[in-house]
């Protein structure tokens, strides 16, 4: 029985891993949604309104921004990304060097680019995390397009 409440307590906490982070994503999704509402209004006040009107909404406009980069914020800085350790040791890459495949494996590519404030990868690139550094890499030779020093480093 005791075999059963603890095999049940696990599954209810692997359940809830995932659950947090669509929750995080969501906040940003309507964080950004709310921005877009902002600007608009903030647009039209700035056609048709007043002194006032447009007052009121840069302020609200300004504020749905800062809840925005609070919610961003708050999900680069979840505990499951801040302890990575790649299995090799570190080495500075710079633009041109080549990587053997082993180096831009899925595992060390993050899957959501845009959150770490850094353009779209384009097509046969990829973005590869080796330590704290954030490489673009091209997937067919393995050469390094764009390094960004230092990127996971925010502490």
């Amino acid at each position: 029985m005791k075999k059963m409440q603890f095999l049940t307590a696990g599954l209810i906490a692997a359940m809830m891993v995932p659950a947090a982070a669509q929750a995080q994503t969501r906040d940003i999704r309507e964080d950004r949604r709310d921005v877009r509402e902002e600007r608009r209004e903030l647009r039209d006040a700035q056609r048709y309104g007043d002194r006032k009107d447009v007052r009121e909404e840069r302020r609200e406009y300004n504020d749905a921004r800062r809840d925005l980069r609070e919610s961003q914020r708050d999900w680069r800085r979840d505990t499951r990304y801040s302890n990575y350790r790649a299995p090799f040791r570190y080495q500075q890459f710079s633009v041109g060097a080549t990587l053997r495949p082993n180096y831009y494996a899925p595992s060390y590519r993050p899957t959501w680019d845009s959150r770490w404030g850094v353009p779209r990868a384009g097509r046969n690139l990829t973005y590869v995390r080796h330590y704290n550094d954030l490489l673009l890499v091209n997937e067919r030779n393995g050469r390094v397009v764009k390094v960004y020093r230092n990127h996971f480093r925010w502490r």
